[in-house]
């Protein structure tokens, strides 16, 4: 990965490419660099997380942003399926 294409990493370019390849029901990417594109907090939901355990899900996000990871600095993926969202969210509420 060229130096120029690590200056473009963004909140939306990560999601994009993400949701493309992971069919995302959810995804919200945070910039927590200070906006130098360096490090990233995600959730990230998809059904292509059925059945999956935790790291097999990372492994997933992480080979789909291979280039990517390579020039940040951190990264910090969460994920769940869809009924885990909903669920999530249920208890954020209460």
């Amino acid at each position: 990965m060229s130096q120029s294409t690590s200056n473009q990493l963004t909140p939306e370019s990560l999601s994009q490419k993400l949701t493309e390849k992971l069919q995302t029901t959810h995804i919200s990417i945070e910039d927590f660099s200070g906006g130098c594109g360096t490090a990233f907090k995600a959730t990230v939901v998809s059904p292509q997380f059925e059945n999956k355990r935790m790291l097999a899900r990372h492994r997933l996000v992480n080979d789909v942003l291979k280039d990517e990871i390579a020039a940040i600095h951190a990264w910090s993926p969460t994920c769940f399926t869809p009924q885990e969202w909903e669920r999530e969210r249920e208890q954020n509420e209460t």
